[in-house]
């Protein structure tokens, strides 16, 4: 099924406030409660709403900077890229990892307390995973904007 104008508004309040009430989302859309209940619930169901969660301040609970890393490996086979994935998902200071076209096969990025702390992350985690070629770091020097959502209506 697909969405229209009135699920678009709907999700974007939800993306700005997972903890709005149902019936001051209500208000801020223009429905009544049982509709728009009812439009969260199907729009749930069919999973375009995955889940709510709280957003951390990053920098407060220990990762005060983010690093984007380009991940090469020695080969890109099947086994090769498995083996890589199932490292890396264990490494808590990783908050997102992509595969990737182009000169690198991963993009990461990385949250650490400092350098040193960065280092060992390199040192004892990313560099010990079997079949790793080549590593790029490069240290983000600010936010410019950070989305939680994509860009809906």
């Amino acid at each position: 099924m697909s969405i229209d104008p009135m699920d678009i508004r709907i999700l974007n309040a939800l993306a700005e406030d997972g903890r709005i009430s149902g019936r001051e989302l209500g208000d801020r859309i223009g429905l009544s409660l049982t509709p728009t209940l009812r439009r969260i619930r199907r729009l749930e169901e069919e999973g375009y709403i995955q889940g709510y969660g709280a957003r951390l301040d990053e920098a407060r609970l220990g990762g005060a900077m983010s690093v984007f890393v380009q991940v090469t490996l020695k080969a890109q086979t099947l086994e090769s890229i498995s083996d890589f994935e199932m490292q890396i998902v264990k490494a808590r200071e990783v908050m997102s990892c992509y595969l990737m076209t182009g000169g690198a096969d991963y993009m990461l990025r990385v949250v650490a307390a400092d350098l040193a702390s960065y280092q060992a992350f390199l040192m004892n985690t990313l560099t010990r995973i079997p079949g790793v070629a080549h590593i790029q770091s490069s240290f983000a020097l600010r936010p410019v904007i950070e989305r939680t959502s994509p860009p809906l209506g």
